[in-house]
């Protein structure tokens, strides 16, 4: 068995006894749809002209009663299997996708590098719909089409041997034809689910820049673009609709066969006075009874082919294994103080064979305060995703209080360090929710001083629902100085000995840049602190200034030894002052 094979039956674990329930009321809804052409044969055959027309309508009446009995317990079997059934595959399906989003927060950013939103949201969501369907439908049809195959088999052989013959002679034909048509529709299936993938990972791309969108009025070639992938998806759509209906018109068309070859055999049986009138009709009512089981069996095949296809797509992503894990001896942190050393670390991105950095070395000590500057493209920033582990080293080891942060629990780890980012991302929700995500046991007291520290209070208690007031995706209904204030609650609540501010004032504005620096300030106070400037003169104070180029760290030193050397520091500082003239 292989190993999908194996994680696919393993979801049915938590369920087995509503599973078995399952199983068991199948089997009775089967044997049941058995016994009435039974009871038919016998009123006809043994009942209607050998007994009086008291024992007859006594014995009918008894028979009635028999049969509104299996009705009723048909009823309940069937009602059983259509709710509790879809409810287990429902559950499963729940298990599922837990168990995809839960592996999503265990991939690293290496990973979301190279995905698309939107490609990813349809494995968790469209994928999995279909195997509700298959978890539930496809043992139980297996059951119910076993059970009433070799029922109507072992009933027509014993009536008569030739006609059953007839009857059966026609099944390995509608095998074979199922046989052949599975491949064309898993294909078509599996082009289905990536074209929708597809337009889910375009509409998601373009609601998330239709600011964009509309400041460029592109909303027209927008559409087009959508259109273009609609229209790719709904020829997918045809193909496997052409496909279905090959399937299910030929096995339409052998049903017919059967019927007739029943019809016409029956017949020329009767004329020779093999088989009787009354068997003839049995043969007629059992051929459902046969027919009913195959369709199940090669529905069960498209059904199938939907369902595993899902599968595959969600197992796909588990087979992803995380870059980025704990180490068997990996430990928590105590009483971090927040030293930090880089020992020659080099670092390249998975897919490139150049190296972003390498042999950096560089030591920092507790509630130091060091600037990282540099031409764009030199790795600034994934120089201080290495700290929290968001990248993995190449070569070289990174050390927190002299342990190398692989030996370090991630979360642990990455409780210990807070980030200010250039782009914040809030979530939908209240302001008070999304400073709450720095430490979800805050009190409101808490919440509340940490936006004081922020310089973020006053401007809160000015919206319409201060604290409770609802901000929008990704905070639409705050300006950039607000939301990165808001941020900075954030880590305010978190309270990391160390930081990482990621050119935290590049995009605001001045008098939005003076309130938020001098927040960031504030945070940054007793702590050992990274910042990747953009503006040169946001960090004229720091003690240490890392000038970062391709081939490493060229320079550091204060703002005064740095540009008294006149290197790269000095240049990108000229440059910055003189872009600062143009600008005033």
């Amino acid at each position: 068995m292989s190993t999908r094979s194996k994680k696919f039956l393993s979801y049915y674990k938590p369920y087995k006894g509503l599973f078995l329930s399952d199983m068991f009321f199948a089997l009775m809804a089967a044997a049941i749809s058995l016994v009435y052409p039974l009871i038919v044969r016998y009123i006809t055959n043994d009942l209607l002209g050998k007994y009086d027309i008291s024992q007859v309508f006594s014995t009918i009446i008894k028979l009635a009663l028999l049969m509104i009995g299996l009705a009723v317990l048909e009823f309940v079997s069937n009602f059983y299997i259509a709710y509790q059934g879809h409810v287990m595959g429902a559950k499963m399906e729940y298990d599922m996708r837990n168990d995809i989003f839960e592996h999503y927060q265990k991939l690293s950013f290496n990973f979301y590098d190279n995905q698309k939103t939107g490609q990813l949201m349809s494995r968790i969501t469209n994928d999995l719909f279909d195997i509700t369907e298959l978890c539930h439908h496809g043992p139980e049809d297996i059951v119910i089409s076993i059970i009433k195959f070799v029922g109507a088999f072992v009933i027509l052989i014993q009536i008569n041997l030739p006609i059953t013959i007839i009857v059966f002679a026609f099944i390995p034909i509608m095998f074979t034809f199922a046989y052949h048509m599975q491949h064309k529709m898993n294909s078509a299936f599996r082009k289905n689910r990536d074209r929708i993938s597809e337009i889910n990972a375009q509409i998601e791309d373009n609601l998330s820049g239709i600011r964009v969108v509309k400041s460029f009025a592109n909303e027209n070639r927008e559409i087009d673009k959508f259109h273009d992938g609609n229209a790719r998806f709904v020829e997918s759509k045809r193909n496997s609709y052409w496909q279905m209906a090959t399937f299910h018109s030929g096995l339409g068309m052998c049903t017919t066969f059967i019927n007739i070859a029943v019809i016409v055999g029956g017949s020329l049986f009767i004329a020779k006075d093999i088989i009787k009138l009354a068997d003839l009709l049995t043969f007629l009512l059992y051929i459902n009874n046969i027919i009913e089981p195959v369709r199940k069996l090669i529905n069960f095949t498209e059904q199938f082919q939907n369902g595993i296809t899902g599968f595959d797509r969600f197992m796909e992503i588990m087979e992803i294994q995380p870059d980025i894990v704990d180490r068997k001896e990996a430990a928590g942190l105590k009483d971090v103080k927040g030293n930090i050393e880089f020992k020659n670390v080099s670092f390249k991105y998975n897919e490139t064979k150049s190296e972003v950095f390498r042999n950096i070395n560089l030591k920092v000590g507790a509630g130091d305060y060091v600037a990282l500057v540099g031409p764009s493209g030199v790795g600034k920033t994934t120089l201080c995703s290495l700290i929290p582990r968001f990248y993995e080293v190449a070569e070289g080891e990174i050390l927190l209080d002299g342990k190398d942060i692989r030996d370090i629990r991630l979360r642990s780890l990455r409780k210990n360090i807070g980030i200010v980012q250039q782009e914040v991302y809030l979530f939908a929700g209240s302001v008070m929710e999304n400073i709450r995500y720095g430490n979800l046991e805050a009190t409101d007291e808490e919440i509340i001083e940490a936006a004081r520290n922020a310089n973020a209070h006053d401007f809160i208690m000015e919206l319409p629902d201060g604290y409770d007031t609802y901000i929008g995706q990704r905070g639409v209904k705050l300006s950039g100085g607000q939301k990165q204030r808001i941020s900075i609650a954030r880590v305010f609540l978190k309270n990391p000995p160390v930081l990482i501010f990621d050119e935290a004032t590049s995009a605001l504005d001045n008098e939005s840049e003076k309130i938020v620096q001098e927040s960031l300030e504030k945070l940054a106070k007793n702590r050992t602190t990274f910042v990747i400037a953009h503006r040169l003169s946001t960090i004229r104070n720091a003690g240490n200034i890392i000038v970062l180029t391709e081939d490493g760290i060229a320079e550091r030193g204060t703002h005064t030894e740095l540009l008294e050397k006149d290197g790269v520091y000095a240049g990108l500082y000229k440059l910055t002052q003189n872009a600062g003239q143009i600008m005033a």
